[in-house]
């Protein structure tokens, strides 16, 4: 009997290690990311997004992303505003261009909270695509390719999410590796 039961508290350490561990709050750019704070408060503290996050700032987008919403947002990482041309990031910073930056930051934003799994149904709805309606205007294509979530922007640029459901108080960010481009 003792034995039974000390396997049965083994069991349940482990089961409650393994709870504890999923409820844990994802890592975003070596920073946790807090279901209780909004896009904002948590884009600040992710290494990975000091370019989205000094965009939004130049943008005057703040305030907006700091709102109720709910919003979900392809946020791209450092890394794919690396892959515009040189001196993209640059120029879109200049005030004078701030429209441009609006433009492009607002494509990446869509209305309400779309899970990963939400994604899923919208495609399998849609036949293998879903279109999604952005806060700018534009649309975007979502598809599956072996199981990951691929954005396809109006100029047919593809985009993989590569960190998915990253929740906030205010919407969820889907992590991508691409700067989307409306037309």
């Amino acid at each position: 009997m003792k034995k039974i039961y000390g396997v049965f508290l083994v069991a349940v350490f482990v089961l409650c290690g393994v709870a504890a561990h999923a409820q844990k709050d994802p890592m975003v750019g070596g920073a946790a990311m807090y279901p209780n704070k909004n896009i904002v408060q948590n884009a600040v503290n992710s290494k990975d997004h000091t370019t989205l996050v000094a965009a939004v700032k130049g943008a005057g987008l703040v305030e907006t992303l700091e709102s109720p919403g709910p919003f979900t947002v392809f946020a791209p990482t450092n890394e794919a505003f690396d892959k515009l041309p040189a001196g993209t990031v640059d120029t879109l910073l200049k005030p004078e261009n701030k429209a441009e930056l609006v433009k492009i930051l607002t494509y990446h934003v869509v209305p309400g909270r779309l899970t990963r799994k939400d994604l899923k149904r919208k495609i399998k709805m849609g036949g293998g695509k879903a279109m999604l309606k952005t806060v700018q205007g534009g649309t975007l294509i979502v598809t599956m390719q072996d199981g990951t979530l691929m954005l396809m922007d109006e100029k047919g640029g593809m985009s993989t999410v590569t960190i998915p459901d990253v929740y906030q108080s205010n919407g969820i960010i889907q992590v991508v590796d691409t700067v989307l481009m409306p037309n």
